[in-house]
């Protein structure tokens, strides 16, 4: 293992692997943290280089593996790709082999006709986009990050499996696509013998809807999940319990995160959960980030970050994710009233 270039001597520790817990992606070999870190905000143009390049830093050494992007993330549009690229090549050039880097493309990225959604001419420049910008010739994990009604999904599939047999792409998934659709997908890269990992959706203790539909397809496929938000931008943590803090994400109206969302019940749901989190040795956030680990299909929840401090408190998670019946029946009596 190489260690040129890196600025944080304790990088080259590699016992970073003993106190992490990887599962694998579906009946795929392939091996994610149980926690893995989003670029999604917060590492960009408009971030701080230093203390994000410090957080990065630290979750490899903490056993992060998977870094998850897509080609629209930052500010501007594809500033996140850009500043991790960097990373790569100051920091961690020596420990690529030992990285897993997705990305994704699908949302508008840029001008015209093909900025968006998933045909083949779409997905293949996006990802070319995306290699020259972190500076890679293969990411790990390519994704379709949204359902695209009016392109046919076959032509999708098979614009996928071209960048595995291309070499740009070990893996492939999608994101935020319906049951159905992840069915019908499969079936073409089941015939094709692309490398399908499975999906990356949002779900948390306040968004329960894929347990009805589209967890059940998953564990029928065999497919792995990779979960976002799973503390509901902040709303399964204490953060908003008194007050709305003057620097937080909803004072400031960040993405789609509302003062409207914190209702009185949300409130009063995390103030119980809570009390459970306490008698476990857990924060909130620790106990919301666990719960999503219970799921058979979820191999890694996703978590996004603003500081080094909150990295560690999230990625203590791992401590203690069993929950006894008495726990889950009680966190299942809050959460349904």
């Amino acid at each position: 293992m190489g260690n040129e270039g890196d600025s944080l001597s304790h990088l080259a520790n590699p016992s970073r692997y003993q106190e992490m817990i990887y599962r694998r992606l579906g009946h795929s070999g392939l091996k994610v943290p149980v926690i893995s870190l989003g670029l999604y905000r917060n590492f960009g143009e408009s971030s701080r280089f230093d203390q994000a390049t410090e957080t990065i830093l630290t979750a490899f050494d903490l056993g992060i593996t998977h870094f998850d992007l897509a080609n629209n993330y930052g500010e501007p549009n594809g500033s996140a790709e850009e500043f991790f690229g960097q990373v790569l090549r100051d920091n961690l050039a020596g420990y690529r082999d030992e990285l897993l880097i997705s990305t994704k493309s699908g949302y508008d990225m840029w001008p015209g006709p093909y900025g968006e959604w998933l045909s083949r001419k779409h997905l293949i420049a996006s990802l070319d986009q995306s290699l020259r910008r972190l500076g890679l010739d293969y990411v790990d994990i390519y994704y379709a990050h949204r359902y695209d009604p009016k392109t046919p999904i076959e032509e999708t599939a098979y614009a996928l499996d071209q960048v595995v047999r291309q070499g740009k792409a070990l893996y492939v998934g999608v994101s935020n696509f319906p049951a159905e659709a992840i069915e019908e997908i499969d079936s073409f890269f089941d015939a094709l013998g692309t490398p399908f990992i499975g999906n990356q959706l949002n779900y948390s203790m306040f968004l329960r809807q894929p347990e009805v539909d589209v967890f059940p397809v998953l564990e029928k496929l065999i497919k792995g999940a990779v979960v976002y938000q799973p503390l509901y931008q902040g709303l399964l943590t204490e953060k908003y319990l008194n007050d709305i803090p003057s620097n937080s994400r909803m004072a400031q109206n960040v993405d789609s995160l509302s003062r409207g969302q914190l209702t009185q019940d949300r409130i009063k749901k995390v103030q119980r959960l809570s009390q459970i989190a306490k008698e476990r040795d857990q924060t909130m956030a620790q106990l919301a980030i666990a719960w999503t680990l219970q799921q058979k299909s979820v191999a890694s929840s996703l978590i996004g970050v603003s500081s080094k401090q909150q990295l560690i408190e999230n990625v203590a998670s791992i401590q203690n994710l069993t929950f006894t019946k008495d726990e889950m029946d009680q966190i299942e009596l809050i959460l349904s009233n």
